[in-house]
């Protein structure tokens, strides 16, 4: 995926940025694909700075767009599916000061999938101005982190990433492991 953005961005580099906030909306509103991929193009056709600054819009952006969708058009439907995750369920019955907090801390952990949190904010009772604050504020220490992590990785030889991968499987299998003793 990422090598298409790239290709796409070298082939219509006057619309780069375009198409890579549009990108990035689509990610956000579909909820469930990891956004890594558009940062690593990002990076890699932008540079670090410049990267990671377009990729914190398409994602505030996308953040709010999902938020006014899923806002209009779940939020009679969706309650009892949050009843499994009670953090974001305390999110939806959030009024201001405890939604901002929740949506920003939330935005904070890099394992706990935006399209959820972005839902869960929509569903409830988050005015759309706070949200967009608490998420934007919450995403900028993840995103830089991501940031980090795909620049190092792409200056990467195949051997760096080929120890990447096996020390990622390596943790893969740990995981299962320790869940199979259960």
């Amino acid at each position: 995926m990422q090598h298409s953005l790239l290709q796409l961005f070298k082939d219509y580099p006057q619309f780069a940025v375009i198409i890579s906030l549009v990108a990035g909306i689509l990610i956000a509103v579909i909820g469930v694909l990891p956004s890594v991929f558009l940062t690593a193009a990002n990076i890699l056709f932008f540079g670090f700075w410049n990267g990671t600054f377009i990729s914190f819009l398409g994602e505030s952006m996308g953040a709010a767009i999902a938020f006014l969708l899923y806002r209009k058009g779940f939020k009679k439907r969706v309650g009892k599916g949050l009843q499994n995750y009670p953090k974001l369920k305390k999110l939806t019955e959030a009024n201001n000061k405890e939604a901002f907090t929740l949506v920003f801390s939330l935005r904070l952990i890099p394992f706990v999938p935006s399209g959820l949190v972005t839902l869960a904010a929509a569903v409830g009772k988050a005015p759309f101005f706070l949200f967009l604050v608490a998420s934007s504020l919450g995403k900028l220490p993840a995103l830089f982190m991501e940031a980090y992590a795909v620049y190092e990785v792409t200056k990467f030889g195949w051997q760096g990433k080929l120890i990447l991968v096996m020390v990622g499987l390596g943790l893969v299998y740990g995981v299962f492991k320790k869940i199979n003793k259960r």
